[in-house]
C-alpha cells in the first residue's frame, strides 16, 4: 500500500469518527478543581512577585533580598506557564492577588528593618506551604492533564523556595 493511500484512509477514518469518539481524543474539559488551581496559582504567583519586589525595596538582610529576587524570577516564569494553560483551557484569571494575599503583603510591608525580614520570611513560609497544599489538591482532584502537569512541574521550585525561607528564618 502506498503512503498516499494510507494517508487518504486515515483522513477518511478521522472524518467518519462520531463526535463522541472525536471528543474522547481531545483533552477533557477542566473541572472545577482545575479552574480553582489555575486561579490560586496565578494569584500566588502575582503575590510572590510583589513580595519579591517588596524584599528588594525593604529587606534589611542580603539573604531576604536575594530570596526576593529569586521569587521574582521563578514566579514570573511559572506564571507565564499558568497563563498559557489557562488561555488554552478557556479559563479567565483574576487580575491581582486575592484580598487575603494583598492584606498580608500590606501588613508585612508596614514593617521595616529586621522586623520586615522576620515578617516577610514568615509570610513566605506560610504562602509556600499553602501553595504546596493547593498543588497536592490539584493532583488528587484535577481532571486536566495540562493543569496537573503545571502542579507537578512547579512543586520542586515551590519546595525549594520554602526550604530557603525556612533556612533563612532558622538562621535569624
Amino acid at each position: 500500500m502506498s503512503r498516499s493511500t494510507i494517508l487518504i484512509m486515515l483522513a477518511v477514518s478521522a472524518s467518519a469518527m462520531s463526535p463522541a469518539a472525536a471528543g474522547a481524543l481531545a483533552q477533557p474539559e477542566p473541572n472545577q478543581q482545575d479552574r480553582t488551581f489555575l486561579h490560586q496559582a496565578h494569584q500566588a504567583n502575582l503575590a510572590e512577585i510583589q513580595a519579591g519586589e517588596a524584599a528588594q525595596d525593604k529587606a534589611a538582610g542580603e539573604t531576604v533580598r536575594k530570596l526576593g529576587a529569586k521569587l521574582i524570577t521563578d514566579h514570573t516564569r511559572m506564571d507565564r506557564d499558568v497563563r498559557r494553560v489557562a488561555e488554552q483551557a478557556g479559563v479567565d484569571l483574576p487580575a491581582r492577588p486575592s484580598p487575603e494575599q494583598r492584606r498580608r503583603l500590606k501588613q508585612v510591608a508596614a514593617h521595616s528593618g529586621a522586623a520586615f525580614d522576620r515578617a516577610w520570611l514568615a509570610a513566605q513560609i506560610a504562602g509556600h506551604r499553602q501553595t504546596l497544599a493547593d498543588g497536592a489538591a490539584e493532583l488528587r482532584e484535577g481532571s486536566s492533564p495540562a493543569v496537573k502537569k503545571l502542579a507537578t512541574e512547579a512543586k520542586p521550585d515551590i519546595q525549594m523556595h520554602l526550604d530557603m525561607a525556612e533556612e533563612a528564618n532558622d538562621g535569624r
